[in-house]
């Protein structure tokens, strides 16, 4: 009979109310790479003034930073290499 009663005791109560658990919001390396990508687009249309330059360029230059410490780095001669046999 205790074990019954530590079961019933352990679960939480039910709120008619609640809206069901949001996914915890992501954002992925290749996220960061479609923004940096964005970002060179807009600044070659002319999308910022010239007073925001600095800010968009320095923004730019931090993301392209981390993306170059993070990514992974492709080998050179990838596609040179002889299949393995």
């Amino acid at each position: 009979m205790d074990t019954q009663d530590q079961v019933t005791e352990q679960q939480a109560p039910v709120d008619a109310t609640a809206q069901p658990a949001q996914p915890a919001p992501e954002l992925t390396i290749n996220d960061l790479q479609n923004i940096r990508t964005i970002i060179d687009i807009a600044s070659r249309r002319g999308a910022f003034g010239a007073a925001e330059m600095t800010g968009v360029g320095t923004t730019f230059d931090r993301l392209n930073t981390f993306l170059n410490a993070v990514a992974p780095a492709a080998p050179a001669d990838a596609g040179q290499q002889p299949p393995s046999a």
